[in-house]
């Protein structure tokens, strides 16, 4: 019995029949998804010559008939060599615009042309998911670039739809939107954009927050991603969703967000906010009704409420414009807990 090559490194087999290249070479390739099948690299006339196609692919599968890599093929490369480096907002969000362009899974890379990649984008509706279409688009232009895989990178000439004028103003949720939201107390959905509604997190901060950030003792969450003046920031846990967090703090898994115990994935994240926008009547398409919009919401209704500028830049985690009041006008925790509690 012949030495058996390891898991991912393809086989080498004999085709029946009388054939001039009886010897078929398969690797593995991977769908959007992660699962991998295998598929015909090349043919060869003796077995020999088949292992040496064969482990040359695998020392480099670049130098391998580039003008066949799909671009399933260029993504999987991709995601293993450079998405790693990306940030991890970015990578979700490139993620989720890679699903976007299933139908050209199987289609060589270099046979895709600008029209193909604007065809794709065409076909999404939400402006944020065109716009990361477009971004994935140049990110593996580049990496195909890199590998001489390519010479012209069309995702150069590509765009995304104008914003719709009803779209460009960041629009926070209406009073209204969120007491019919509290009607739905105790759903999974709803508990999760309470929490959001009335914190001012960024999506990533809460949606990655520890157990161990929350302090049930003197109740306040301790996060923050992205600036400096965001980072290790404390925000009092508002009277209204101590509730809410005691009980997602007794759910099993170390995060407070989670399903089943594990951290929910941003893709799956979005799906559920689609879902509860639906609930309380908002179309889950409505772009202006993102995670993201809870925070400009939390912002617009403390200053509605007349609370310090100071201590809404602390909360959201805003480096105050104005100097002497960043620098000289440090808050306690009981002012923030009064400026958190504004939010009726």
């Amino acid at each position: 019995m012949g030495k058996r090559n390891p898991n991912g490194y393809g086989s080498v087999t004999k085709l029946k029949g009388n054939r001039s290249k009886p010897w078929i070479i398969k690797v593995t390739q991977y769908d959007a998804d992660g699962n991998g099948r295998q598929v015909p690299l090349d043919y060869a006339a003796t077995e020999e010559e088949a292992n040496i196609i064969l482990a040359k692919y695998n020392h480099n599968p670049w130098n391998i008939d580039r003008k066949n890599i799909t671009l399933a093929d260029l993504y999987n490369q991709w995601s293993k060599i450079k998405k790693p480096k990306l940030g991890t907002s970015l990578q979700y969000s490139l993620q989720a615009a890679y699903k976007h362009c299933s139908k050209l899974y199987g289609m060589k890379y270099i046979n895709i042309k600008s029209f193909d990649m604007q065809d794709a984008i065409d076909g999404v509706f939400s402006y944020s998911s065109q716009t990361h279409m477009k971004n994935l688009w140049g990110h593996l232009d580049d990496f195909a670039f890199e590998r001489d895989i390519i010479d012209k990178k069309y995702s150069s000439i590509i765009s995304v739809s104008a914003v719709p004028p009803d779209k460009q103003a960041r629009t926070p949720f209406t009073d209204k939107q969120i007491e019919d939201l509290w009607k739905h107390r105790g759903e999974t959905g709803a508990d999760f954009m309470l929490l959001y509604l009335y914190t001012g997190f960024r999506l990533v901060e809460l949606l990655g927050m520890k157990k161990d950030q929350v302090n049930l003792n003197e109740l306040y969450f301790q996060s923050g991603v992205k600036t400096a003046a965001g980072k290790g920031r404390i925000v009092p846990i508002h009277s209204r969703i101590q509730p809410i967090v005691i009980e997602l703090m007794d759910q099993p898994g170390n995060y407070l967000i989670a399903e089943d115990g594990k951290r929910i994935p941003k893709t799956r994240f979005y799906k559920i906010w689609k879902e509860t926008l639906a609930l309380i009547g908002i179309d889950p398409e409505d772009d202006t009704k993102t995670p993201h919009a809870t925070r400009h919401t939390v912002e617009t209704r403390l200053d509605n409420a007349h609370a310090n500028k100071k201590c809404i830049d602390l909360i959201i985690g805003h480096k105050s414009k104005d100097i002497g009041n960043r620098v000289y006008n440090h808050k306690t925790l009981e002012q923030l807990r009064a400026t958190i509690e504004l939010l009726k």
